[in-house]
């Protein structure tokens, strides 16, 4: 029987992740999803609504349900997370535990430029600040998050690695767990 491959991108708001998951999941022909488009599929609401009208408690619960439903399912696809997801509800421990966990590690100043002001309207922790108190947040979020996206199966480092860099490393994972 085979087993589905599960491959999820972790990192800070702004590493990527699902520019990089699109691409990786048209290279390996599986589907790409978002967590925080599932959580917003799921709960009919657009997650700038549930941080104003609910609560980011709320919303977290919400995300964690969506996680688990999706980790559950018994294909193979490409998961962008939400940045803050692997660090509650022991997410982390269910990401590792149902996929492969792939850490983008991307520069502070790299997220910084790619967060610029157009970009944020659909990310509620970033509205009204500027590139220096984006920056800042930034710094803070990856001193809160940096030990659990350190638990990634797989770490990719800089602001440019490819896909075929990712199709590399998940073939020498396989390999050893083979």
């Amino acid at each position: 029987m085979k087993k589905e491959l599960k491959v999820v991108l972790i990192g800070l708001p702004g590493s990527g992740k699902s520019t990089f998951g699109k691409q990786l999941a048209s290279i390996l022909n599986f589907p790409f999803y978002d967590l925080d488009s599932l959580v917003e599929k799921d709960f009919n609401m657009k997650i700038p609504e549930i941080f104003n009208r609910l609560g980011e408690g709320q919303f977290r619960k919400w995300e964690t349900e969506s996680l688990k439903r999706i980790l559950k399912s018994q294909q193979s696809y490409v998961l962008a997370s939400g940045g803050g997801c692997p660090c509650f509800n022991d997410n982390m421990d269910l990401i590792n535990e149902h996929g492969i966990s792939v850490y983008l590690d991307v520069p502070l100043g790299e997220i910084s430029k790619r967060l610029g002001v157009s970009k944020i309207q659909n990310r509620p922790m970033f509205q009204d600040l500027d590139r220096i108190e984006i920056t800042m947040k930034l710094k803070s979020l990856l001193t809160d998050r940096e030990y659990f996206y350190n638990q990634a199966k797989i770490k990719l480092s800089g602001e440019d690695f490819s896909a075929e860099l990712l199709m590399s490393e998940l073939i020498n994972l396989l390999k050893t767990k083979a």
